[in-house]
């Protein structure tokens, strides 16, 4: 008979992200981040391979990702919104975390497998945060898809690619609940 955990049961039943809009300071220190990172690298890896690294950015270093928003967004012709969209969720950032999949060779794991472990960590960070009583949010948007961008920015190999961005910092309210996936029409059972 398994031993349950009601505590950590209850929060995955109830874990609500928090809009990045909404975040603001105090974000996590130092010794905080690497404490929420220490968790999120529990994430299961087939192979033991680490195929993710982590960038953390500071109030700087976003604010410079997002002067470097109106020209990429012109260049790739996104609309005025969406560049305006994309400005914000840099600019307004107080604490990101940059979750960068980065594969690697492997005669034994493929690639689909590595990135599929770079996403869980990002999972795995939101869920460390708001854990631990931050408020947390994963975003990503045309800009994490941009080679340009990623590359000048972030300093990303050819391979590298991001997985997700991860803001934490204070919740300022705390969202609704939103209406949740009908399991009865996504889940199959198979005994046969």
């Amino acid at each position: 008979m398994p031993t349950p955990n009601p505590a950590a049961f209850d929060f995955l039943m109830t874990r609500r992200s928090r809009p990045a809009k909404t975040l603001t300071t105090p974000v996590p220190d130092q010794s905080e981040v690497t404490r929420l990172l220490t968790a999120a690298a529990r994430t299961p890896d087939h192979g033991k391979l680490e195929p993710w690294r982590f960038i953390i950015l500071t109030k700087p270093a976003l604010q410079r990702l997002a002067t470097m928003v109106p020209e990429r967004g012109q260049a790739l012709e996104i609309e005025a919104d969406k560049i305006t969209k994309a400005y914000d969720q840099y600019a307004n950032a107080d604490l990101a975390i940059a979750v960068i999949s980065s594969p690697k060779p492997s005669p034994k794991i493929p690639q689909i497998e590595q990135i599929y472990s770079a996403g869980a960590v990002c999972l795995a960070l939101v869920n460390a945060g708001l854990a631990a009583g931050w408020g947390a949010n994963w975003l990503s948007g045309w800009a994490s898809h941009d080679r340009a961008f990623v590359r000048d920015g972030l300093g990303l190999e050819d391979h590298e690619t991001v997985a997700g961005f991860i803001h934490l910092g204070t919740e300022t309210n705390a969202p609704p609940e939103r209406p949740r996936p009908d399991l009865h029409n996504i889940t199959t059972w198979m005994n046969t």
